[in-house]
């Protein structure tokens, strides 16, 4: 994984790579880190695609490859600093349990407003979540300000309520505009869900009729508990279907030529 370092020196993305010439939804990748140098005062190329695709052949995957079904081999993270260089790199994607996740409560770091919710620097705050979580055994954290949930920390939360319809945390309160969100969300109103921001509090969580998470790396995940508490009904509707339309996310090669389906 690329350093972290101090929040305005890069923006950056995770992108699901085969290891080839293939990503994953690049397009959503590189929109947003477009969108989001312009928050941080970078500049970002607007050629910023061609620019990866043309240097994508130079990069060695990883000798460790995820053969899971649902998730891609290998992770290219994409970086673009404050001096204008493009970084890549391969990156390995970790394998995740097949059984419904757990999660832990931990306080989101505090980010003045141009900075919250993009990929920026200064990503360690997250890997410290990360290590908490799995240091009392949970498999992910999720991340809470003033009460209200704000993020995962190397996902984004989604959560059924029983009036049927499915709630994210709001980029208006912190939270990431997550590609993999934008990815699935078609698939989910088309089927009946209705997706919507909202302010997400524990009490929701626990009361929510079911809950996933969603990334570039992990795909979509059943969440099962947070803080020892049972969340609703695992794997259900609402996994069922983004599961579905995870599966038919674009993979793209170089100049568009390999456009298609996985």
């Amino acid at each position: 994984m690329i350093a972290s370092d101090v929040p305005d020196s890069s923006v950056w993305s995770a992108i699901g790579w085969d290891g080839g010439n293939y990503l994953m939804s690049p397009e959503l990748h590189f929109e947003r880190m477009i969108r989001h140098a312009g928050k941080l005062g970078l500049e970002c190329p607007p050629d910023l695609s061609e620019r990866v695709f043309s240097k994508l052949g130079g990069v060695n995957p990883p000798e460790e490859r995820n053969e899971c079904s649902d998730q891609d081999p290998f992770l290219l993270i994409v970086k673009v600093t404050s001096g204008g260089d493009i970084i890549l790199q391969g990156s390995i994607n970790k394998t995740w349990p097949e059984t419904p996740l757990s999660a832990i409560s931990l306080s989101a770091p505090i980010w003045d407003d141009g900075i919250r919710g993009t990929k920026h620097g200064d990503y360690q705050p997250y890997r410290d979540a990360r290590e908490v979580a799995m240091s009392n055994g949970a498999d992910i954290g999720l991340l809470f300000e003033d009460g209200n949930l704000i993020d995962g920390d190397r996902c984004t939360p989604l959560l059924l309520d029983s009036d049927g319809v499915a709630y994210h945390p709001r980029h208006s309160d912190g939270a990431l505009d997550s590609v993999s969100l934008q990815v699935i969300k078609p698939f989910l109103e088309s089927s009946g869900i209705p997706v919507r921001g909202a302010k997400i509090t524990l009490g929701m969580i626990t009361r929510c009729s079911e809950m996933i998470v969603c990334g570039s790396g992990m795909g979509i995940k059943s969440l099962g508990k947070i803080d020892d508490r049972k969340i609703g009904n695992p794997r259900g509707r609402l996994y069922k279907v983004a599961s579905e339309g995870w599966s038919k996310r674009l993979r793209i090669s170089k100049g568009n030529g390999g456009r298609g389906h996985e």
